[in-house]
């Protein structure tokens, strides 16, 4: 037999497209439409629908880049047309390939309550099912002109990002307004033929199954009247009967569809989009649940919800309702779907305690699946944190991202830091916006690793990145494939239903150890460096606040500030967003994040003083002070958690003498350093253990700037060959011994550096204060600190704990990690001696090594052009620190004392601390009151140094009771304690939550 399969391909392609599609809609008539354009920001729904409208036409203008116009459309349906189907076709001027990314609407009805939302892929609204004919349409539409900023030429330099450089010229024109007859016939004629042409593509020509399929659409095809489409599409719709009858087979694998909307908290749009994105995408999908019974919704962020419950009530309403049917599935536990490579430890922990908090408020719901589909690699801490929120599941998908080596598994158990292990899944299809295509879902079973062991995989279904989610269509190509010869079965359910079928089928699953690392965006950890010095600034000053309210509180009856924590605490965690706090979002949205930064540290630094001022009593009038210390260790005799009178330091005073040659040399008894004529520390002599810290010949502090142009991704991706160009910044302007530190100042391209180099009296740790006016573009900036070390390995502090990564590419995994993430230290050591650096505000780093030398660098500043063609310019601080001679514990002790520096007060009573703990492996992160208001101290801490430990952890108040808790703060068992003392054994990098109970002295 001759093939005629390439004709019929082609003939299916364009019958569909040109005559069958267009059949959908056979009758329209245009709306009478009207716009007002609001001034400035978006207005309430109140102003936006009682505003006078200016009569527009189709094919018109309107959208200034983030504007908000409102339109009404009115119209009558025809006598004709009843007894029919008809809808509302609402093209604002919509680009179908660009769901997400450009103009959307919420439609309202007359009283102001919300009907659906309107986006590319997504611009029907029903009037009536059937229609009586003379029916009055009257429709307002909120209608957002966010201006496209990833084209079809991505990562162009735009100044769209920011309003003030975005201009004010149209952005969109106005495409259809019309009301029309739905065919519904027609609709599903050209579901069956999407499914079972793109089923067909993916089955190979040598199948029988292929054959069928074409032979039922060449009837069918034959079937349509070209000329009268509507009236032929039963008839040709019963060819493709038999063909979608045919059952799956027995072995096919099993597709769990979960409807979904990935929304980006934040990105190419500013935050108060997202609020309107969210809105938008939930009055879809709960019309869509209304629609379809057998579909399921999953929505993750709970920040998400707080919006609409705050700003779009009305749809908040159906939301609960839908929730409570069990069809709105809240997931993820978290506040947001944030980064989780740079938070830092309590932060992490309280996206799960804000998050499923508000889930078990808002619905009764203990959310069990983590849900991170779109993070830009998974910390090693995770696992623990996931458990101890009470969670049982981990999703992710963006490890299929990876540039260079595949991920192994699809279902898995991930084990963490201390052990702890999760059920994990990596869905196969490879995308978080599923559209249930012939291509994904083949895709999905090609793509499958654990064939053999296990048969099931998930599915996130819906348009997503900037909202829409789920469609009628992605639904009716999920009945088509709930039981189809050729393909996998697909079906929607909850996400818990697959896990726990997933979980019974493949208990048995391998284990992966360690960080879920990924093989791009690595530049993340480094962009918008002023969002990420926010970040940790917030951090460290809400632990302040904590600690010392909560001390207050006990000791001296302050009013803890529970709402003002609570309040500042969502606001840090909405800005560990996965594309706010990584630096990949618009100008906008940093300029904002910094704007509220300055307003989260201004009003917790008030709430510390308030504190420390009730807990010092006052100024007495002799002029004494008390050094308070926040840190978890002691310092200077200052006890951790508590405060001292100020007493003078004990060390030898540092001296400096000129070096031969030119330069300083500073002693200070424990560290001799040398800075030469260039501004360079050429070496750092441990006194105390007799040896080099900077490797022969080489200098350390060395600023180094390299060419930063990714193939793409710019503000997210560094590519490996931007080592293969160098520039050592060794010319100097300035070099002078000044106010105890050596200062030094130089220029390169349009930038200037200053720094103070300090050795303090007493300690063996040389500080580096560096400030950088940065004036370039498409550049990366770093500090070599080249080690006399040998070591195969550095250690990486990350949340509660540490981890280890190579020093080597021995394989392709090792040699992808060549940028990495650290929070406080980066630490690498011989038996017997180690060397660590500190920071107080960056995260990137790389490690390179020769065979006696290991090279630890600082990632500074970046100035990629995309998202934000202006990112990082301006003046920048960073304060590190080389410490010699450190081990693990020093490492944890110094990189703590450079973020937590001491606060004087006056006063001078010592003040005890709150809680203390007798071995300095383990370390408190977070002393507090307990959230319920119920006045319990709440202690979380962990072991710091990767071994077991047993301690006693005493508490400096009256005791009555005690017991382990969660993250949420709930009991899980008791404490056994001898008055104030409890004690505890941990086992390496366990994180531990204690409830204490006191009484009234």
């Amino acid at each position: 037999m001759h093939s005629d399969r390439a004709v019929t391909e082609a003939r299916l392609k364009r019958v569909l497209e040109e005559r069958i599609r267009p059949a959908v809609y056979p009758e329209s008539i245009p709306l009478e439409t009207g716009i007002w354009n609001a001034p400035g920001e978006p207005v309430p729904v109140a102003e936006g629908l009682a505003a006078p409208r200016t009569p527009l036409a189709v094919g018109a203008a309107w959208g200034p880049p983030w504007g908000t116009s409102w339109f009404t459309v009115r119209g009558t349906v025809p006598a004709r047309w009843a007894g029919r189907t008809v809808e509302a076709v609402l093209d604002l001027g919509f680009d179908e390939n660009m769901p997400g990314f450009q103009c959307e609407g919420l439609v309202y009805r007359p009283d102001g309550s919300p009907v659906k939302g309107l986006n590319p892929r997504n611009q029907w609204v029903r009037v009536g099912d059937p229609v009586a004919g003379g029916e009055e349409v009257v429709l307002h539409i909120e209608a957002a002109s966010n201006p496209v900023l990833l084209d079809y030429h991505p990562f162009q330099p735009t100044e769209l990002g920011d309003p003030l450089t975005a201009g004010s010229e149209p952005r969109y024109r106005l495409a259809r307004m019309d009301l029309a007859v739905f065919d519904r016939t027609v609709w599903e004629l050209v579901q069956d033929l999407e499914v079972l042409g793109e089923l067909m593509a993916e089955l190979s020509p040598e199948t029988p199954r292929r054959w069928e399929i074409l032979r039922a659409v060449e009837r069918a095809l034959d079937a349509v009247d070209l000329q009268d489409v509507g009236g032929t599409a039963a008839r040709a719709r019963e060819p493709l009967a038999e063909a979608l009858a045919a059952p799956a087979h027995a072995s096919a694998h099993r597709i769990s569809a979960v409807g979904h909307a990935h929304i980006d908290s934040a990105w190419l749009w500013p935050l108060r989009e997202t609020v309107r994105k969210v809105a938008r995408t939930t009055a879809n999908m709960t019309a869509l649940l209304e629609d379809e019974p057998d579909f399921v919704y999953a929505m993750s962020q709970a920040q998400q919800f707080a919006w609409i419950k705050e700003h779009r009530p009305e749809v908040y309403a159906r939301v609960k309702k839908a929730v409570a049917e069990g069809r709105f599935v809240p997931v993820g536990g978290m506040w947001v779907e944030s980064d989780t490579n740079m938070p830092g430890s309590e932060a992490l922990a309280r996206q799960f305690v804000h998050g499923k908090r508000f889930f078990l408020e808002e619905f009764g719901i203990e959310t069990e699946e983590v849900w991170l589909p779109d993070t830009f690699g998974y910390s090693a801490a995770l696992p623990q944190l996931v458990r101890q929120a009470g969670a049982r599941w981990f999703l992710t998908q963006k490890i299929s991202w990876s540039q260079t080596n595949a991920f192994p598994h699809h279902t898995f158990w991930w084990e963490g830091l201390d052990g702890t292990r999760v059920f994990t899944h990596f869905p196969p299809i490879d995308t978080y916006n599923a559209q249930l295509s012939g291509k994904e879902v083949a895709h999905a079973v090609r793509n499958f690793r654990e064939k053999g062991s296990a048969g099931r995989s998930l599915a996130p279904t819906g348009w997503g990145d900037g909202g829409g989610g789920t469609t009628r269509e992605m639904v009716a190509r999920a009945k088509r494939l709930a039981d189809l010869e050729g393909s996998a079965r697909v079906a929607f359910e909850r996400p818990s239903a697959f896990f726990e079928k997933a979980r019974e089928e493949y208990g048995h699953a391998p284990v992966w150890v360690g960080e879920l690392y990924l093989e791009l965006h690595r530049a993340t950890l480094t962009s918008q460096a002023r969002t990420k010095q926010g970040n940790r600034r917030s951090e460290h000053l809400l632990r302040e606040a904590e600690l010392w309210a909560s001390t207050a509180a006990v000791r001296a009856g302050f009013r803890y500030p529970h709402e003002e924590l609570d309040r500042l605490w969502k606001t840090v965690l909405l800005h560990q967003f996965h594309d706010i706090l990584p630096g990949s979002s618009i100008a906008w949205v940093h300029q904002e994040a910094e704007r509220t930064y300055a307003r989260v540290a201004e009003e917790l630094e008030h709430i510390v003083a308030a504190a420390l001022a009730a807990l010092a009593g006052g100024v007495d009038g002799g002029g004494a002070e008390l050094v308070f210390n926040a840190a978890p260790h002691e310092r200077a005799g200052v006890p951790a958690g508590g405060a001292a009178p100020v007493r003078q330091g004990a060390g030898a005073p540092v001296t400096s003498a000129p070096r031969e040659g030119g330069g300083f040399v500073l002693d200070n008894g424990l560290l001799r350093v040398g800075i030469d004529g260039r501004g360079l520390v050429v070496s750092v002599y441990d006194l105390v253990a007799d040896r080099e810290t900077v490797a022969p010949g080489q200098a350390a502090n060395l600023l180094q700037l390299h060419p930063d142009f990714p193939n793409m991704w710019d503000a997210w991706d560094v590519d490996h060959f931007y080592r293969n160009t160098v520039t050592d910044l060794t010319e100097v302007r300035e070099l002078a011994w000044a106010d105890g530190s050596v200062r030094v100042v130089r220029t390169f391209g349009s930038s200037r550096v200053e720094q103070r180099l300090t050795l303090p009296e007493g300690e063996r740790r040389l500080e580096i204060d560096t400030e950088v006016d940065w004036h370039e573009t498409e550049k990366f900036l770093k500090a070599a600190f080249p080690l006399d070390v040998r070591s195969d390995r550095i250690a990486a502090e990350t949340q509660f704990g540490h981890l280890h990564r190579p020093t080597h590419t021995n394989t392709s995994w090792d040699a992808a990690k060549f940028e990495a993430c650290q929070h406080r230290f980066v630490q690498v050591e011989e038996p017997g001696w180690g060397a660590a650096l500190v920071n107080d505000s960056t995260y990137g780093y790389d490690v390179t090594r020769t065979a006696h030398t290991t090279t630890v660098r600082l990632s500074l500043l970046r100035a990629p052009r995309f998202p934000d063609p202006h990112t990082d310019q301006g003046t920048h601080r960073f304060r590190y620190a080389l410490v010699p001679g450190a081990a693990i514990g020093d490492a944890v002790r110094e990189g703590y004392r450079i973020n937590l520096p001491e606060r004087r007060v006056p006063g001078s009573a010592a003040v005890a601390p709150l809680v203390s703990v007798e071995d300095d492996a383990v370390v408190v992160t977070a002393v507090k009151l307990a959230d319920d208001g119920g006045g319990d101290v709440v202690v979380r801490l962990y072991e710091s140094r990767g071994g077991r430990v047993r301690t006693r952890l005493t508490a400096g108040f009256p005791l009555s009771g005690a017991a382990f808790c969660d993250l949420l703060e709930r009991p899980t068992g008791p404490v056994e304690h001898e008055g104030p003392h409890c004690p505890l054994v941990l086992r390496p990098f366990e994180l531990v939550t204690l409830r204490l109970s006191h009484t009234t002295e």
